[in-house]
């Protein structure tokens, strides 16, 4: 796991590998100037302890100050070499991220909450960033800091060394101890944070549903207790963070206050000289920082793994439905015919089929309804035929091709399918209109939007066509909403329009005669009309019926009413309905 972690993150830094040599030749060249100093000084006080010169003392400085200011320009250019490589591939994953999230199923969203997604996307791409950034720096510092530094320490004095260096492997024990720890209580806080995020998300999207129902005081308690979640599990981890440092910057002290217990004795004995003290204590107090920084590292790189396990289960995930190996492209012009041969369908995890041995076949340019009970399998139906679902092979067919055979991206541009929920983007109704076809001109724009019927009340807003819907489109009501997702879909000019129960809020006449007008302007277009109007499915060139699953009547309106069975039960429930009405 540990290894697959490491060749992930050398996959990230790959495409910037000479970056990243440029920031890390840096750091050593720094570090070369750090050990350089104390030498100079070392030997310039043994110099100056014979014969004290003021003017070589202040070009000593002088000296000093020049290499610090080199020091501190070459250190500045390798922070920003390698932060800068972070921040690439914080933009790298977050576009593969965002690409990857396209090609997956619906399926795949339903099983995880958007909020969570979110959340990977962005605070676990920052950890990420920040190990690729602040820990590479940290670790390649604390490796040239004590490979330049020791040997120069042990040929000063191999004693004082070796004593000033026992308290180390203390250091590395105490990192190990918290480190499992460390790495649970930040996968805690990443998922406590993923479901605070999903409750904002919803609670966003819901809040007119909030306030109908009054149900502000809920929401805010349920908030209070997934923040005060969020809270102790953000507190644990800084109780042992803020328990790990001190004690390894206390261990990293002590090696200092070794070499001033120690040194003094060896300079009386004649073991070492004044210079080379100096210097020990230099160095000595050279590495305490990049001692002490081991354990931000560590938490770092703790962040980093937890982070890039939760990214990687998104980017590892596989879309069921796509292209097979040998899928052809879909034989132009389009007719439009629809052909069934023992359609079935079980969604995962249920042992009963949604759709079992569907029959039929639906000629190019005819309009079909199908109706039935809610859970009939209508709406499964519907998303079967764009491949929404991963249906089998052999069971659906285009115009005599195989739909799962076919290219997927040819399928759905032949498909102009209006789901149940009408959704819309956070922009305005012209753009969501030409959402399939972003350079349709304005005319294009209100000849679907009439031919869709809500052209008119368009006309109403104060902007018209530029009026901002927000988001889902919350600012209309749920008739507008459907007839504009229904004037997207038209726009499209597809050979096959789907419209799964998409008039729901229309009134009957309404939607009797948007489908009238289809079938006046689009005369090669085949319409699939999944609906509870049976008003408006009753003027579809024929009907299919269906009940658990099964398709269980077809017909035209006429031949269904002279037919006992459900299509019946279905018409006089209407009827009874109509005149309650």
């Amino acid at each position: 796991m540990v290894n697959s972690r490491l060749q992930k993150l050398l996959g990230y830094l790959r495409p910037y590998w000479r970056q990243a040599v440029l920031g890390i030749l840096a750091l050593l060249i720094v570090n070369a100037f750090g050990v350089y100093i104390p030498l100079l000084i070392r030997d310039s006080i043994d110099e100056l302890r014979t014969a004290f010169n003021s003017d070589q003392l202040w070009r000593l400085a002088l000296f000093i100050l020049i290499l610090a200011s080199l020091m501190w320009v070459i250190r500045i250019t390798s922070r920003i070499l390698i932060f800068g490589i972070g921040r690439r591939v914080e933009f790298d994953l977050k576009q593969k991220i965002f690409q990857h999230l396209l090609r997956l199923d619906p399926s795949y969203f339903s099983k995880n909450t958007s909020g969570d997604l979110i959340n990977r996307a962005t605070s676990d791409v920052d950890n990420i960033r920040r190990l690729l950034g602040f820990a590479v720096l940290s670790l390649a510092n604390i490796i040239f800091a004590y490979g330049l530094t020791l040997p120069i320490m042990i040929a000063i004095n191999l004693q004082l060394t070796l004593s000033a260096l026992v308290v180390y492997p203390l250091m590395l024990i105490t990192v190990q101890l918290f480190s499992k720890k460390l790495r649970s209580q930040q996968q805690s806080v990443q998922e406590e944070l993923s479901n605070l995020s999903e409750l904002i998300q919803e609670d966003m999207s819901g809040i007119s549903l909030i306030k109908i129902y009054a149900q502000e005081d809920n929401e805010r308690r349920a908030f209070q207790n997934l923040n005060g979640k969020l809270l102790k599990a953000n507190l644990d981890l800084a109780r042992t963070r803020n328990t790990l440092f001190p004690v390894i910057e206390a261990l990293a002290s002590v090696s200092l206050l070794i070499l001033l217990c120690l040194g003094p004795g060896a300079i009386t004995s004649g073991k070492l000289d004044i210079g080379d003290f100096v210097a020990l204590i230099l160095y000595a107090e050279r590495l305490v920082f990049p001692t002490a920084l081991l354990g931000f590292t560590i938490t770092t790189y703790q962040r980093g793994e937890v982070s890039i396990d939760r990214i990687e289960s998104i980017l590892l995930t596989k879309p069921q439905i796509q292209d097979a190996p040998d899928a052809i492209k879909l034989p132009l012009p389009v007719k439009g015919e629809i052909t069934a041969v023992k359609l079935s369908y079980t969604y995962p995890g249920c042992a009963k089929p949604a759709l079992k041995d569907l029959n039929f076949t639906i000629k190019a340019g005819e309009r079909v309804a199908i109706v039935g009970s809610i859970g009939s399998g209508k709406s499964t139906l519907a998303n079967a035929l764009p491949r929404l679902l991963d249906i089998g092979a052999n069971q659906l067919f285009l115009d005599g091709c195989d739909v799962t055979k076919l290219k997927v991206q040819d399928l759905r541009q032949a498909i102009a399918y209006v789901p149940q929920d009408s959704f819309l983007f956070s922009t305005s109704i012209k753009n969501n209109i030409r959402y399939g076809n972003p350079l349709s001109e304005q005319l294009e724009v209100e000849s679907a939007a009439k031919q869709g019927q809500i052209h008119p009340e368009i006309l109403k807003f104060p902007k018209q066509y530029e009026t901002i819907v927000g988001e889902r489109g919350i600012t209309l009501s749920g008739g507008q909403r459907q007839r504009t997702t229904l004037a997207r879909a038209l726009l499209l000019e597809a050979p096959i329009l789907i419209l799964d129960d998409a008039l729901s809020s229309v009134d009957n006449q309404t939607a009797t005669q948007i489908l009238d007008n289809l079938s006046a302007g689009s005369k090669h277009k085949t319409v699939i009309f999944i609906s509870h109007q049976l008003s408006a499915a009753a003027t579809a060139d024929r009907i299919l019926v269906m009940d658990a699953g099964k398709i269980v009547q077809i017909g035209t309106h006429q031949e269904l009413l002279q037919s006992p069975g459900l299509y019946q039960l279905l018409w006089r429930q209407h009827q009874l309905g109509e005149v309650l009405n």
